[in-house]
């Protein structure tokens, strides 16, 4: 009994058949179709897949962050607590303090009109009720701990007088200033050059290990998933192809998809001519296919993959995979 306590506990996250869709004056754009994951308090959970699989709108459908044409279905507890389509004050309550999210672009996330002090201060005075000294010595506390150089008199600036690495570090920081329980970071280091995308991902995986947080990771780029994750979650065509631990999808992928996406990973210890590509294009979210998105592009497609969608199911290792052929016919 203790045991099944303790294992209910540890549940962070769990989402539960979301669904996402956007009405358009075109028609209906089904974004993300019965997505189900669950994530543990201090994991590490990847979410990949090409632009338009349904990563990014997964994450503000959690937080509620959908655009106005935008509705969510399913469910999405936190803490035990249903949080989607939730009330407003709720949210409130639940973002900043509880779930924080690195957004994509810092430069467009920063309000350039405004002072970092400014925007960092705010957030601890709205969601803390500390005042402006404790909310400043807190703000370069954690300034220091993204390794902001010379803090105390850099907080004073503008968003446009640092780099795009530095505000990044800045937007990380912003996110931690109430200690969230997860941290959701959509594409952190897509902008940035590779030595400074090492340096924000050692940062995150410090800070993570300081706080004690769950943390969500959206990007497209496989290469940082093996160095930081523990489990990852392969989206396409806002659904879920495969779903395991970090290590044995990379060293033997189970989804024709998922074994596209890593061998047109450039790697240093292959001579070759030319780049391995996943042939084809993204479906059309208005016109979603009814069966697997991925069998116009599939190489082991057979016939009954243009009409039913495969059942995610577990087959090794905690692993989870939506394919109609079997592992043995894919090796």
């Amino acid at each position: 009994m203790h045991s099944i306590q303790r294992i209910v506990e540890l549940t962070l996250l769990e989402v539960r058949n979301l669904s996402v869709s956007f009405k358009t004056n075109d028609g209906l754009v089904s974004a993300v179709n019965n997505v189900s994951f669950s994530m543990d308090s201090a994991k590490t959970l990847a979410i990949v897949g090409e632009s338009g699989s349904g990563k990014s709108q997964t994450a503000f459908a959690i937080l509620g962050l959908l655009a106005s044409n935008g509705d969510a279905t399913g469910s999405v507890l936190f803490d035990g607590n249903e949080i989607l389509n939730a009330p407003i004050t709720q949210l409130n309550r639940v973002r900043a303090a509880e779930v924080a999210m690195v957004f994509q672009d810092p430069m467009t996330s920063l309000n350039p009109y405004m002072r970092v002090s400014e925007q960092m201060i705010e957030v601890l005075i709205h969601h803390k009720g500390m005042s402006k000294s404790d909310a400043m010595r807190e703000v370069l506390a954690l300034l220091d701990a993204v390794e902001i150089s010379d803090a105390k008199s850099r907080v004073r600036q503008y968003p446009h007088e640092f780099s795009g690495g530095m505000r990044q570090r800045i937007m990380i920081a912003m996110s931690l200033l109430c200690r969230p329980k997860l941290l959701i970071a959509d594409e952190p280091t897509t902008a940035l050059d590779v030595t400074v995308q090492a340096q924000i991902m050692a940062l995150l995986a410090g800070i993570q290990t300081e706080f004690g947080m769950g943390v969500i990771l959206i990007t497209h780029d496989l290469g940082v998933v093996a160095g930081f994750c523990e489990e990852v979650l392969v989206l396409y065509g806002g659904q879920v192809m495969e779903h395991g631990p970090v290590d044995p999808i990379f060293t033997s992928p189970s989804h024709p998809y998922t074994r596209g996406l890593l061998s047109a990973i450039p790697r240093i210890d292959v001579a070759t001519d030319s780049l391995e590509t996943i042939p084809g294009n993204p479906p059309n979210m208005m016109l979603a296919p009814k069966g697997c998105p991925f069998e116009p592009r599939c190489h082991n497609a057979c016939d009954i993959c243009a009409e039913q969608m495969p059942a995610l199911i577990p087959f090794s290792d905690h692993r989870l995979r939506a394919c109609n052929r079997t592992v043995e016919e894919l090796a």
